[in-house]
């Protein structure tokens, strides 16, 4: 008997969208016979949701199988693949060339938990935990996530995620960037990717929250982000697997607004 559908499942829209960029059973061994649907149901499931992976739901896949394929195709970098090739067809749905020629850089400090593995000390945001440094083109996409301890300076942590975009963004010309990154980073990102970092600073005398330039744009990928629970904190043990969260929830962000649900839809003006 067919199971009853979770909010997060991918329709038949989305899965066909999707399946072309799955890689196939490696040869040899015992042959696939779980549902690679379902198993990215439960990933979409257990990211969105929050949850632990042994509280997967058992009308999914086992446990087991859904965090043996989300480990595996972590190391092969499948996730960051899928995450590349959407931006690409977003950027066509938006009437955009492929190739993004201005960008926008920014971290979020997240607490930890007892998982272990690398964190540390924010004295800025008072938060022991990592941060996640981002790249977003001109409309939010994700171009590249890094996540390290969050007492790495922004200048160092940007440099990081700067250098995953090396000589993948040809017509890359531009970066924005707040005050934060501003000083040497400037002249280090000339040389090394080819453009220009404008820092965007806030009007003197401002108090209080305010719009500023293109900064928006990465704040409000941020707040994509934030509706995923699993990113509220950072559970993983591994900077690897926080990044592939990111990729996750960024790639059923990017599906949704490719092939919407018809519950999105219905909401839709006419």
């Amino acid at each position: 008997m067919k199971r009853k559908r979770y909010p997060t499942d991918l329709t038949d829209e989305q899965w066909q969208l999707l399946e072309p960029l799955i890689p196939p059973a490696k040869p040899g061994g015992h042959p696939r016979t779980v549902d690679i649907r379902e198993v990215l149901n439960g990933i979409l499931y257990l990211t969105r949701g929050g949850i632990t992976w042994r509280m997967m739901p058992h009308d999914l896949p086992p446990w087991g199988t859904v965090w043996t394929y989300f480990r595996q195709w972590r190391k092969d970098g499948v996730w960051q693949q899928i995450n590349d090739k959407l931006v690409e067809l977003v950027r066509e749905s938006e009437g955009r060339e492929i190739d993004p020629t201005a960008a926008i850089v920014d971290s979020q400090s997240v607490k930890t938990t007892e998982c272990g593995g690398e964190r540390g000390y924010d004295a800025g945001k008072k938060i022991n935990g990592r941060k996640r440094h981002i790249i977003v083109d001109s409309i939010g996409m994700l171009l590249a996530v890094v996540v390290h301890p969050a007492s790495v300076q922004d200048r160092d942590g940007a440099k990081l995620v700067m250098e995953r975009i090396r000589d993948r963004f040809p017509r890359l010309a531009l970066i924005w960037a707040d005050g934060g990154y501003a000083g040497e980073l400037v002249a280090w990102v000339k040389s090394t990717l080819g453009c220009l970092l404008q820092i965007i600073r806030r009007p003197e005398g401002t108090k209080g929250f305010q719009i500023l330039p293109r900064r928006w744009v990465v704040e409000r990928t941020f707040g994509w982000l934030g509706r995923y629970r699993r990113l509220s904190k950072d559970y993983e043990r591994t900077t690897e697997s926080s990044e592939a969260m990111v990729y996750i929830a960024m790639i059923h962000v990017m599906v949704r607004r490719l092939r919407p649900s018809q519950a999105v839809r219905i909401r839709q003006p006419a």
